[in-house]
């Protein structure tokens, strides 16, 4: 894995790691995991972690829980420890469950199957090409809808998230180039195959483990041994696990929200050659006339193409502030512009001071910021300074800058909105805010300034994506950081139970898109709020009042008396500790654990005039 900095001292901080108490221990078994490691010491610290989950249980103190079900065709234990260890570079805390192979339809049928017993939140169908093939003996569409009635009852039974595995091409061609055009030939029937599965998991909400990654990596050698085959039937070669695991669990990842939403890029050296200041503009290496000026160029244009996909872009460079913006006003083989850039910090601060306020600038954690950087100093700096920040490790070729951040898969994604590819605009925009509020003489004025039209309705299945991708990221105004998969969230919008409200927000800047989601369960004259979040986006707008006033409104309609909430402290969502107090809420009770709170809905006042217009069941349809 390029990306990660080479393991340094290992054996000696592993030692150290084991002998520390064992609440301290998972922090530092994390730090190691963020290393480039061998075969042997990935087992050696796979070991560890699971020493340390033998003495602190599972999930892991400080690490989000997530249960995972292997259903593979052939051999998988060898997968494990590979799964574990991206788990915990993903700060996820996982727990495994391995059903015996050639059992999958048997576990998912059973009732009473460990696989039940076990209720997994993610389940990974891990089946082997020959496996695969041997189902599209009949074609492949039947194959596909064999395929999809397995999908279909892992959702249905558990409401959980589930990954296909699509079929590692190893078959051996029968007609060289043009195999495609043998139709009858393993190869082929694997890749239409493959092809139908990617058709279908459109349509059923099922992400793929593209083992494409895995030999556009590793190569089909690196990943495939037919001796360990034929002895052991392990398909992937126990010297690729780790990075199957990897790719695996970044597709866990995403879908709860801990992709990284921010690129942060220093300038000399990185965007171009050389150092701008000292070799001036037109000294600086980029573009047409040599192969590293084309090399920065390439990099600039993924960087761009990262942008319009919806990463948010910061610059973040030792440098005077007009000499670093000269080359993006100036230099004809630019391709980055000003307007791209969200947030662009260019002075002598060290840089992981810049990087704490571009995050407090942005309304960003620090945890959504990737940082690239060709100087190995700086990125050591940052690393340590900043723990959270992802920073790939840069070759020294800028010709391989692009293929180094793209491995890295910092900004994975299973599903992607047209306001994904507005993220960036929104977020630049949010800077226009923040200068206008900087001008604003009161609170009041500047909010009425904005011309806000807030958007209310209940969830549906076209936003169904985007409510997912809310609810499953949102860490700091979230009440209960409930994490729920696609099909939890159908099941609640579909029932006559539950009270379901998303918001949109327009202003003169632009539109903020989708920011706010709540959903309360009835229950005779009570409304129990199950999840309440927004996006940070959008805080000091007086959203949370409206919010309560629509939540409100919908649970009169249906005879409730009174609304009940729970306040779970987590270590990002300080801010919303006395949001129940401030609304008007009565505490109830707490425990340590979580803080209940309830409001009598005849004592309800409405809110006062709001600094925004209303539209009830108007929220546009995002794709």
């Amino acid at each position: 894995m390029i990306w990660l900095p080479a393991a340094e001292e290992f054996d000696a901080r592993l030692r150290q790691a084991k002998s520390l108490p064992a609440d301290r221990q998972v922090s530092a078994l994390r730090a190691l995991s963020l290393q480039r490691l061998d075969f042997l010491q990935t087992s050696q610290l796979d070991r560890a972690l699971l020493r340390a989950q033998a003495v602190l249980g599972v999930p892991l103190p400080g690490l989000e829980p997530v249960r995972l079900a292997v259903l593979g065709s052939s051999t998988t234990g060898h997968l494990l420890p590979g799964l574990r260890l991206a788990a915990l570079r993903q700060g996820l805390s996982l727990e495994l469950y391995e059903a015996p192979y050639g059992t999958y339809r048997q576990e998912l049928l059973s009732e009473r199957s460990a696989l039940t017993a076990f209720q997994p939140q993610v389940i990974l169908f891990a089946l082997d090409a020959r496996h695969l093939l041997a189902l599209a003996q009949g074609g492949v569409e039947e194959a596909v809808d064999a395929l999809r009635g397995c999908w279909q009852r892992a959702q249905s039974r558990f409401r959980c998230q589930v990954i296909q595995q699509t079929g590692l091409e190893l078959f051996a061609p029968l007609a060289g180039s043009n195999e495609h055009r043998l139709a009858e030939a393993p190869s082929t029937v694997l890749r239409s195959l493959n092809e139908a599965m990617r058709r279908a998991s459109e349509m059923t909400s099922v992400d793929l483990l593209s083992m494409e990654n895995l030999t556009a990596q590793e190569g089909l050698r690196g990943c495939y041994d037919a001796a360990l085959w034929h002895k052991s039937k392990q398909e992937v070669h126990p010297r690729a696990a780790a990075l199957y695991g990897e790719l695996a669990l970044r597709l866990i990842a995403a879908a709860r929200g801990r992709s990284a939403k921010c690129l942060v890029l220093d300038l000399d050296n990185t965007l171009w050659g050389g150092v701008i200041g000292d070799d001036g503009l037109e000294g600086i290496v980029l573009g047409q006339g040599s192969a590293t000026g084309e090399a920065f160029a390439e990099f600039q244009r993924y960087v761009l193409s990262l942008s319009r996909r919806g990463v948010v872009l910061g610059v973040c460079s030792k440098n005077e502030e007009a000499n670093a913006l000269e080359a993006f006003d100036r230099h004809p083989e630019m391709l980055l512009g000003r307007e791209q850039i969200a947030c662009f910090r260019a002075n002598w601060a060290d840089k992981a001071t810049n990087l704490r306020e571009m995050a407090r600038a942005l309304n960003l954690g620090l945890d959504a910021f990737v940082f690239v950087d060709d100087n190995p100093v700086e990125r050591s700096l940052v690393r340590r300074e900043l723990p959270m920040v992802r920073v790939p490790e840069m070759p020294e070729d800028p010709a391989e800058f692009v293929q180094t951040l793209a491995s890295a898969g910092y900004f994975e994604a299973v599903r992607f909105t047209a306001e994904d590819r507005c993220r960036a605009q929104q977020y630049r925009a949010g800077a226009e805010r923040e200068r206008l509020l900087e001008e604003a003489t009161d609170m009041g004025t500047y909010l009425r300034s904005l011309q806000m039209v807030l958007a209310a309705g209940p969830v549906d299945a076209l936003t169904l994506p985007r409510v997912t991708q809310l609810i499953n990221k949102t860490n700091q105004f979230n009440l209960t950081t409930e994490r729920l998969s696609e099909a939890e969230i159908h099941a609640r919008a579909k029932s006559a139970e539950w009270i379901t409200l998303q918001l949109r927000l327009e202003d003169r800047f632009g539109d903020n898109g989708l920011i706010s989601v709540l959903m309360a369960r009835c229950e005779g004259q009570d409304a129990e709020i199950a999840s309440w979040l927004m996006s940070c986006r959008v805080l000091g707008r007086e959203v949370e009042r409206a919010a309560l006033g629509l939540l409100v409104e919908e649970a009169r309609a249906r005879g409730v008396q009174r609304l009940r909430g729970s306040y779970r402290p987590t270590a990002k969502n300080g801010m919303v500790r006395d949001l129940y107090a401030r609304l008007g809420f009565r505490a109830e009770a707490a425990d340590g654990v979580e803080e209940r709170w309830v409001l009598a809905l005849d004592s309800f006042a409405e809110p006062e005039p709001l600094p925004f217009l209303v539209k009830r069941n108007e929220v546009a349809a995002l794709a």
